[in-house]
């Protein structure tokens, strides 16, 4: 590659990062959620994953079939007012995660945590893609023993496997809480296709998922 064009795909990625994207809105737009406009998620099974920016994240899982609901939020910290512009700048102890709602008759927990190692990069600590911080660290909380042996298990045969040239350092945690993001982080991608991180970060990954994997995805995707 042409050290002159690198360099300024570099600096576009850094200006692109999740965390630099700007908007007016704040936590006060919680009034009406994601999940409390949703009727239908009784009944249904969650998962709780964190691989980065939850613009990218939320957008992989939506396309899966079996998954009728994605809520981008904030898992770890305590602080439940938490606002996306101190989470990403990292001046909290929260991680940008999802919450999936899934028919577990359609899809297993299994197939959720295959697409969390395929669809990011579970070796880079503190970092996925162009965004750096505890914020946007790997990690998949449990809920129960069998989730915990589900995830140790996919894990322990990758790097059995060799499949990755260095280590993994996801985190396998139990949940503790998950606050839900301001109502404009919701369905994000899909709602701003032009948004520079979208189409430099968030669109490509999504792409790479889904060329690898089409069984997985919905009618459509």
């Amino acid at each position: 590659m042409n050290p002159l064009y690198a360099l300024i795909l570099v600096l576009f990625m850094l200006q692109s990062s999740c965390n630099t994207a700007t908007t007016a809105k704040t936590s006060s737009d919680n009034n009406t959620t994601k999940a409390q406009a949703t009727q239908d998620l009784e009944g249904l099974s969650k998962a709780y994953l964190a691989s980065g920016c939850f613009w990218c994240v939320e957008a992989i899982y939506e396309s899966l079939k079996g998954v009728e609901e994605v809520v981008s939020g904030y898992a770890e910290g305590k602080e439940e007012n938490a606002r996306y512009d101190r989470v990403s700048a990292g001046s909290t102890a929260h991680v940008e995660a999802v919450l999936v709602y899934y028919n577990s008759a359609e899809i297993s927990y299994e197939t959720l945590i295959k697409v969390f190692f395929a669809s990011g990069d579970p070796t880079t600590l503190n970092r996925q893609g162009p965004d750096a911080g505890y914020q946007y660290r790997s990690a998949i909380y449990y809920q129960n023993d069998q989730e915990k042996l589900i995830a140790e298990n996919y894990r322990n045969s990758l790097e059995a496997a060799n499949v990755f040239n260095d280590p993994i350092v996801t985190d396998i945690i139990p949940f503790t809480t998950f606050f839900e993001a301001e109502e404009y982080h919701q369905d994000f991608e899909k709602r701003n296709p032009n948004q520079g991180y979208v189409r430099a970060v968030s669109v490509p990954r999504l792409k790479r998922f889904q060329k690898a994997f089409p069984e997985l995805l919905k009618e459509g995707h």
